[in-house]
């Protein structure tokens, strides 16, 4: 088992097993567009999809007319499929490693649907928080979604770190205020429940 998350794996990963069938494939991209468009002002709104692969998302928010998305991945293998399905020059392509991206920009909505839980080690996710903290505009929002505490302890054959409610809360730190908080259960590719906790919250500082 590889002991850490690099890009030669998530390739392998999806080359193998291809991208609609990878456990956190959705063919409708839900709750994560409807949570934009809430928290969205305008279509000119800048958000980033952190770890959205080759995610839809991408493809529903361009589909509805946004024109400044984003999206950021450890696999090269993933951006490839998404940019050959998504053409747009709305949308821009970002080949990093969470752990280490400085972002040349600022956004005002963060989007993570399955990569923070990724992060075991308390000095990545101090920095993750940090790069948020930076990276995303005074009353941006962030909208972040984990496993839950009664979901997968293993993803992808990489052990996650697992959050209710309130842990993911706490785990975000200060310099935010928490608009909404919500359990879902996702249902993968190959029949299997998963439960996922969605925070949707305010940067304040």
């Amino acid at each position: 088992m590889p002991t850490d998350n690099t890009s030669q794996y998530w390739d392998t990963r999806y080359s193998s097993i291809g991208w609609r069938e990878v456990s956190w494939f959705q063919e409708v991209p839900e709750p994560s567009k409807s949570l934009i468009d809430a928290a969205a002002l305008s279509k000119a709104d800048a958000i980033v999809d952190v770890g959205g692969g080759a995610s839809l998302l991408v493809d529903a928010l361009i589909d509805d007319a946004y024109t400044d998305v984003t999206v950021v991945d450890l696999s090269d293998a993933a951006l490839l499929t998404a940019r050959e399905r998504v053409t747009s020059s709305s949308a821009q392509w970002v080949h990093a490693d969470i752990r280490t991206w400085v972002p040349d920009r600022s956004f005002d909505i963060w989007h993570d649907r399955a990569t923070y839980h990724f992060l075991t080690d308390p000095a990545d996710q101090q920095r993750y928080w940090n790069t948020v903290r930076s990276s995303v505009k005074a009353n941006g929002t962030i909208i972040i979604s984990t496993f839950a505490e009664d979901g997968p302890e293993m993803c992808s054959g990489l052990p996650i770190s697992r959050y209710s409610p309130q842990g993911l809360i706490e785990a975000m730190g200060d310099g935010f205020v928490t608009k909404s908080a919500e359990r879902e259960t996702h249902i993968t590719p190959s029949g299997a429940e998963q439960k996922f906790v969605w925070i949707v919250a305010t940067r304040t500082e």
